[in-house]
This record gives structure tokens, sequence and C-alpha cells, in this order.
């Protein structure tokens, strides 16, 4: 059973940054997954906020180009979110997955909340 572990939320200025981190208990079979970080969205369940396969290739939502910077390491079985510039509307639950071709697993979700 895959199990990720979110942490690195927490509160933060309008303007700052905060870093983001997953830890994966799959050592076996991380470097084959794709990684992303998800938040909730009106009228579906999450949206991507930004994921990196297992070859490196990052791609990242429309509203996060630029300010946000998804990495993995690994050896640690870790993926990490940079987030800088941040704003208000950043606010939210930041949601680690880690996606294999037999499954999607979903972290628990850390809290983000940027004050204006």
């Amino acid at each position: 059973q895959v199990q990720l572990v979110e942490s690195g939320g927490g509160l933060a200025q309008a303007g700052g940054s905060l870093r983001l981190s997953c830890a994966a208990s799959s050592p076996n079979i991380f470097s084959l997954a794709s990684m992303g970080w998800y938040r909730p969205a009106p009228g579906k369940e999450r949206e991507l906020v930004a994921s990196i396969t297992k070859g490196g290739t990052t791609n990242y939502a429309d509203s996060v180009k630029g300010r946000f910077s998804i990495d993995r390491d690994n050896a640690k079985n870790m993926v990490n979110l940079q987030m800088t510039s941040l704003k208000p509307e950043d606010t939210d639950v930041y949601y680690c997955n880690e996606h294999l071709v037999f499954g999607d697993y979903w972290g628990q979700g850390t809290q983000v909340t940027i004050a204006s």
C-alpha cells in the first residue's frame, strides 16, 4: 500500500514563499511514477497544480506558471513544490498524488493559507 505524507504547508504573506514536500512509501516503484500536486476546484474534485513525470518533464497550471516549481528526488522518494510570489488565491488544501500504471494514490493534504 502506497502512502504519501505531505508537509510544509502553513501561513504565509502575499508575495512570500512556501515549500511543500511529499514523502512516498514506495521505494521500489517511486521512480516509475508520475508525481503531482493538486488542489480542489469548483465543479470538479481536484485540479492539477503541477506535475512531473518519471523522466522529469514538468507541467503547470496556467495560474502558477512562473511562480511554482516542482522537483523530485528519486533517491529520497520525495517530490517538492516550491511556491513563490504567493497570492491570496493560492489559499487551499494541496494534495500530493502518485500516479502509477495500476492506480493513483493521494496524500491527506496540507493547508496553505496566504494572507493579503
